[in-house]
């Protein structure tokens, strides 16, 4: 069962030489971030360069993860975009079996007002087999979800939580402060989870997970037993590492703390490269 009190990982695509997926290091990912104990994984996300992924990839990438997992976390797979009609087919055709969730971020690019959001997020929610989990990512989407627009969506029975990534901590109080019991906040940035959680955001569905899943897992578990002292110790041990990993663009900054740990290549698909090398000189220096 899906808990949202807790540490994901937004899982990265790793691609062979010839730009495949390459599913044995996606199997050695899964199984590292599993021993060391991430509470669910997130498939087909941002960091999983999904947008460079064909309909049959990810289809196939979903598959992958639900025959690795085994039932042994949940895992919540990203449907979204900025068409609403091709969302409403993705949820009807795509095989949801064995996923436990789906996070669909807020539309990008043709920047709807927050009325349209609200529209889009109804039907989706209307639509979904599945509980949903909204997300707000303004850096990436051009399009901010307001805190007024959140806590209305929140009211739809089917939406569990917001990814909240817009650095935005006024609007994220304003969240926290109104939203229902029974729906959620989860960090959508890894170096603001230690104050979102302070303020009682759930967990985080977290990148910096892959290279340090064992640390920053418990500095998101002793939050969610009020140890706020001994959290606040990792949150500054780790801020730095946070930082870098986003500085010359993501996945490439984590793609090469995993390839110095030996779990996948630095490859991405363009647009999207590796990190220049005196970022990637430092970040192997950091593990």
């Amino acid at each position: 069962m899906l808990n949202l009190h807790g540490a994901a990982t937004a899982v990265v695509t790793p691609f062979k030489n010839d730009l495949s997926v390459d599913y044995d290091a996606l199997s050695n990912i899964i199984e590292h971030l599993i021993t060391h104990k991430t509470d669910y994984l997130v498939a087909l996300g941002t960091t999983g360069e999904v947008a460079t992924l064909s309909a049959g990839e990810k289809q196939k990438i979903v598959r992958h993860f639900v025959r690795k997992v085994d039932g042994r976390v949940p895992i919540v797979v990203g449907i979204g975009g900025n068409n609403t009609a091709a969302i409403l087919a993705d949820l009807e055709t795509f095989d949801l079996s064995g996923i436990s969730a789906v996070l669909s971020v807020s539309p990008y690019y043709n920047k709807p007002n927050q009325a349209g959001i609200i529209n889009h997020y109804t039907q989706i929610a209307e639509a979904s087999p599945l509980p949903i989990i909204i997300y707000n990512v303004p850096g990436r989407t051009g399009s901010n979800m307001t805190a007024c627009t959140q806590l209305e969506i929140a009211k739809l029975p089917n939406v569990i939580a917001t990814k909240e990534a817009s650095g935005d901590m006024q609007q994220i109080m304003e969240i926290l402060a109104h939203k229902p019991a029974n729906f959620e906040v989860i960090s959508g940035d890894d170096a603001l989870t230690f104050p979102m959680m302070c303020l009682g955001a759930a967990g985080v569905i977290s990148v910096v997970n892959h290279a340090i899943p064992s640390t920053f897992n418990e500095m998101v578990h002793l939050c969610n037993q009020n140890n706020f002292t001994k959290a606040r110790e990792i949150h500054k041990k780790t801020l730095t590492l946070c930082g870098a990993i986003f500085e010359d663009g993501s996945p490439g900054g984590i793609k090469e703390i995993l390839n110095e740990m030996n779990l996948c290549s630095t490859i991405c698909r363009l647009p999207l490269h590796p990190v220049n090398e005196e970022l990637a000189g430092r970040l192997r220096g950091m593990i």
